[in-house]
């Protein structure tokens, strides 16, 4: 069937779905809709509801449709459960949305890859264009979460990738790695792939006075923030700590670790068997104003994500958000995570924990290289990776395919985000 042309419009109407978290939860989301908004462009989101939020609002001039989410979790069926649920939920909201009018663009965030069909029934039925907004690789998440996972499911979600390479018109990609996946895997042209990062707003993202208390009375403080599943090294953090406090007989270091995910009651099982109460913080998903706190105060920001398929080539977004509050890093020595850090970080031999403990001491006991690596890193931020940077590719694959004449030369003003929406705890 041939495809349509998209409708013109006076202020083109952009349809985002993701299902992976919440709206305005989800930081590199919220602010791909304010750069919309504030390009002139009238956007809708279609997304699981998020706590504080209900099943429909307006935030910050974005429309809001949500549903219960459904996360059965656990083995491989329980996401093939929680994915077919998604779509039809997502399928009924999308015509909802459809009722105000046609939609210029359809945005599709992953994972998961499987929102293809209905960006294929609105190009047929309105000439929606299509936009893959490529955050993490799905075949290589699997294989990092089920190492003996069937292969069958592997192969689907190869497929599956396959078909939303091929609807999409253009792909905005997170990295250079995930984008020379679009290019090869996907076989899009170049010129249809555009790298965006999830970079951080340093004019939010920046140290405020230190809380002390945080410390419990202690010298030092470290922190972790992010999601908490089989895949993203949290174990690591606990063995390091143990290692730290149990074996190096250190009673000077505070650990934070915040955040949660599939594994965070497992975790603070582990941690309490390994007598680590009174060393270690884990109080879950912490408010904007926790996390700022947390931030101003620590010395060190904890990247642990262990070498696999998915870290190797995945760019972590807490790695920026430390260095946006200017510290260093401490992190496995992964592709991405030097492209992002650089001379930030301090970089241990994936797998070594002895040394990963090593090197949080070292930078602990050392506050004049702390500086300089904390220093270098917020300086990154502000001139290279901050979303003022990378909003301007983003607007720029809308506004080709619509025909918009809009300029966005500025951070959004609305990045800081509205009193529901936290930091971000996506990893890509």
């Amino acid at each position: 069937m041939r495809r349509r042309t998209p409708k013109p419009a006076a202020v083109p109407r952009v349809l985002i779905i993701v299902q992976n978290l919440p709206v305005p939860f989800d930081r590199r989301v919220w602010l791909e809709c304010q750069s919309l908004v504030q390009a002139g462009y009238d956007v809708t989101v279609v997304c699981p509801t998020g706590q504080g939020t209900g099943p429909e609002q307006v935030a910050e001039g974005v429309r809001i449709l949500a549903y219960p989410p459904y996360a059965p979790g656990g083995r491989a069926v329980g996401f093939f459960l929680e994915y077919a649920y998604s779509f039809l939920a997502t399928a009924r909201l999308a015509v909802k949305a459809r009722r105000r009018g046609a939609f210029q663009v359809v945005q599709a965030c992953n994972p998961p890859d499987i929102f293809w069909p209905l960006a294929w029934a609105l190009r047929l039925r309105d000439g929606s264009r299509f936009v893959f907004d490529h955050h993490d690789l799905c075949p290589e998440l699997f294989e990092s979460r089920f190492p003996d996972g069937p292969a069958a499911f592997r192969r689907g979600l190869l497929l599956l990738e396959r078909a939303t390479f091929r609807t999409a018109d253009r792909v905005t990609s997170t990295n250079e790695s995930y984008a020379a996946i679009a290019r090869k895997r996907g076989r899009k042209a170049p010129e249809h792939v555009t790298v965006v990062r999830t970079g951080p707003d340093p004019r939010r993202l920046k140290r405020q006075a230190p809380s002390p208390e945080l410390r419990h009375g202690r010298e030092h403080l470290v922190a972790y923030i992010g999601v908490m599943g089989p895949q993203d090294g949290v174990d690591i953090v606990l063995e390091a700590a143990d290692f730290i406090v149990n074996t190096l007989g250190r009673n000077d270091i505070q650990f934070m670790v915040m955040g949660a995910g599939d594994c965070w009651a497992d975790l603070v099982s582990e941690r309490d068997r390994l007598g680590l109460q009174d060393h270690v913080d884990m109080p879950g998903r912490v408010p904007d104003e926790t996390v700022t706190a947390v931030f101003s105060t620590a010395e060190v920001g904890l990247s642990p994500d262990p070498l696999n398929p998915l870290n190797d080539v995945s760019t972590m977004n807490k790695t920026m958000e430390y260095m946006a509050f200017a510290m260093p890093v401490v992190a496995f020595d992964l592709k991405e995570t030097r492209v992002s850090a650089r001379d930030a970080a301090q970089y241990v031999e994936p797998g070594d924990i002895e040394a990963y403990a090593r090197a949080i001491c070292e930078l602990v006991d050392d506050p004049s290289q702390r500086d300089e690596m904390g220093r270098r890193g917020r300086q990154r931020v502000e001139a290279e990776l901050a979303w003022e940077h990378q909003q301007v590719g983003y607007v720029a694959v809308f506004d080709e395919l619509t025909g918009h004449a809009s300029a966005v030369h500025h951070p959004t003003s609305a990045a800081a985000a509205p009193t529901v929406a936290p930091l971000t705890r996506s990893e890509s």
